[in-house]
């Protein structure tokens, strides 16, 4: 009766809740996103692609990155409404920044290994940053920024975690990385072998994995007002969209161990973001839902697909983007 009732009223939250498309941009699909504020949007895509926003995504300003039309930008990470950093995946691994609302791009790092492919950034403030890459030679590439980004560093050697034989890192939103602690990053795994890395060396989770399109595609953490952070982790099998085996786990333990939920998102999910302590939003090819209990319950409130979704750094906007268009989650 107790999960009856807990239900119940469930549904009375997440009911009336959707998303407002707010623009487009047909031709372009988006997986970088980066919200500074609820005014100031940025994000990236196909085709050289950057749009900013400095008005709650009323307009927006489109830019082709001159020089670089070709590449696929998959994750960005903005400071303000000035400054910003673009990193593009494929060969060479590419990072630029703008310190001038995109209108000049510096290259700030360029990586042509053979192999080479960056899955996403994470930064815990403006000054020090992380990029993690699918294996080269076994090991993961990882390279770290202490300066805003201006330059960047590759660990190598024993100092990368080693990967197993067909596992790698999927760049589908741009947060298979992200920072649990002030002074650590964790990062998730797909293909023949699902895992959380962190401190401590990798942990096998409970998600989908065994094929090159299965695994965990997205990580989100919580650690304020908590001593152990609570992580959220999302995936499935982008072949089968609307499939919810495997597709969530969550821990409370700083990701020893792990939990399904009880109700697990509607699909496969490429993007996972906390809104407040309890609340979750995450999306995917097939929809989008909300978790107001940790992620332990969802609740599918829009079937329109989105590879991202993020939230204001500083500030409550929900803002998503994905195929040819942005969103914003109707609060």
């Amino acid at each position: 009766m107790k999960y009856f009732i807990f239900f119940i009223c469930f549904i009375s939250v997440v009911r009336g809740q959707n998303v407002d498309r707010i623009t487009e941009k047909k031709g372009i699909s988006f997986r970088g996103l980066s919200i500074v504020s609820d005014k100031i949007v940025w994000v990236s895509g196909t085709k050289g692609t950057v749009g900013r926003s400095t008005d709650g995504g009323k307009t927006w300003e489109w830019i082709v990155v001159e020089g670089y039309e070709p590449k696929d930008f998959r994750d960005i990470e903005a400071f303000d409404d000035r400054t910003a950093i673009l990193m593009a995946a494929g060969e060479p691994g590419l990072i630029l920044k703008t310190s001038n609302r995109g209108i000049n791009w510096k290259l700030v790092y360029s990586n042509d290994t053979p192999g080479i492919f960056l899955d996403a950034m994470e930064f815990w403030n403006n000054e020090s940053g992380i990029v993690i890459g699918d294996p080269i030679n076994g090991r993961f590439f990882v390279a770290r920024t202490f300066d805003g980004g201006n330059n960047w560093r590759a660990l190598s050697g024993d100092k990368l975690p080693e990967a197993d034989s067909g596992e790698a890192c999927f760049a589908a939103s741009g947060t298979n990385v992200r920072a649990p602690t002030k002074g650590e990053a964790c990062f998730i795994t797909g293909g023949s072998k699902t895992r959380f890395f962190h401190k401590d060396g990798p942990v096998n989770l409970p998600i989908i994995s065994g094929k090159e399109t299965q695994g965990a595609n997205s990580i989100a953490v919580w650690y304020k007002k908590r001593k152990i952070p609570l992580i959220v982790v999302v995936g499935g099998d982008f072949n089968t969209p609307a499939s919810k085996e495997k597709n969530c786990a969550v821990s409370e333990d700083g990701g020893k161990t792990w939990k399904i939920p009880q109700l697990s998102p509607s699909g496969y999910r490429s993007c996972v973001e906390f809104i407040t302590g309890n609340r979750l939003i995450t999306c995917g090819l097939n929809g989008v839902d909300i978790s107001d209990d940790k992620g332990m319950n969802w609740k599918k409130i829009d079937d329109e697909g989105y590879h991202v979704c993020r939230k204001a750094k500083k500030g409550s906007a929900v803002y998503l983007a994905g195929s040819g268009k942005i969103g914003k989650l109707k609060q």
